[in-house]
């Protein structure tokens, strides 16, 4: 049987480690506006700061949504958000930032659950609803019990609860790079493969700062993973693990609501960054299983 020149590739490149992930808890929610430039902001900037990692939520865009697939039939996008510890009180307050800061100030902005087979809810009303201080109503649209928020604009509405469901965050891979240029070309091109899989998300698109669990300052919480700090290698000298001919690692980082979904983002991505030819290696981040209950090996994607 011949192989074709992408497993080819994968072979010379992709190396035989794995990436560690680990449990997350996910609130999958479909946002929508009048128009598709006021649904864009509402889904970046609500999605922006990727931020488990300092105690708060993290999110991405899973999907661009037509007005046939929204519940208001307007022009809407998926988002996913998550936080990693069970405390559903506290991702419940940390999503109401998101919600209040950068969805509900837009314009005629909506928010519905999308939740799959959710293994709870949370409730709107406390920190989201009482934004209408007292003044806001409940309401049944679309065929889903909404609260309306009275606000400038009229008006801010959104369901009455979102579901949360298990789901698996921080899985990863590094592409290594010869050229500066293939850093965004080669990155550009694993998103949008990725972004054809549904249920996963890519919270840092192109990540520049791949980091270790361990520090020297733990207030500030992860830190450089500096022996894959291509600027360090003459500093380092033989504690670099920085390849011959590599001058640029960033990383891409995966959350997806399943296994199934979050290797087959993992296996498209890779696809994608081994066909350029500066990209010298793939590789994963992994801390010998200390940051993750999942190990997801690169090579084994592709058997």
């Amino acid at each position: 049987m011949i192989m074709t020149e992408t497993i080819k590739n994968i072979k010379l490149k992709v190396e035989d480690t794995y990436c560690e992930a680990f449990k997350g808890t996910c609130c999958r929610v479909i946002v929508t506006a009048e128009d598709i430039e006021t649904v864009r902001r509402a889904a970046y900037d609500a999605t922006s700061t990727p931020g488990t990692v300092i105690g708060r939520v993290e999110g991405g865009i899973e999907a661009w949504l037509d007005k046939h697939k929204t519940p208001d039939q307007r022009y809407g996008a998926l988002l996913q958000f998550w936080y990693n510890t069970d405390d559903i009180e506290k991702f419940n307050i940390e999503l109401s930032y998101r919600i209040r800061q950068d969805i509900l100030v837009k314009p005629f902005t909506s928010l519905f659950d999308a939740s799959i087979n959710p293994q709870g809810h949370m409730g709107t009303m406390k920190y989201i609803g009482h934004c209408g201080d007292g003044y806001e109503w409940e309401e049944e649209l679309y065929g889903r019990k909404m609260i309306v928020v009275p606000i400038a604009i009229p008006d801010f509405k959104i369901e009455r609860e979102l579901g949360y469901m298990n789901g698996i965050m921080g899985a990863n891979f590094w592409y290594m790079c010869s050229n500066k240029n293939t850093v965004t070309d080669a990155g550009s091109a694993a998103l949008n493969a990725i972004g054809d899989v549904e249920g996963v998300i890519t919270p840092f698109d192109i990540c520049s700062a791949a980091s270790k669990p361990e520090t020297n300052y733990p207030w500030i919480g992860p830190t450089t993973n500096h022996p894959y700090c291509p600027s360090l290698r003459e500093i380092l000298n033989d504690a670099s693990k920085v390849p011959d001919g590599v001058k640029y690692i960033p990383e891409i980082v995966i959350n997806g609501l399943d296994q199934k979904v979050l290797k087959e983002g993992m296996k498209t991505g890779i696809e994608a960054v081994v066909d350029f030819d500066d990209v010298l290696h793939v590789s994963a981040g992994n801390y010998q299983g200390k940051l993750g209950e999942y190990r997801i090996d690169l090579r084994r994607l592709f058997k």
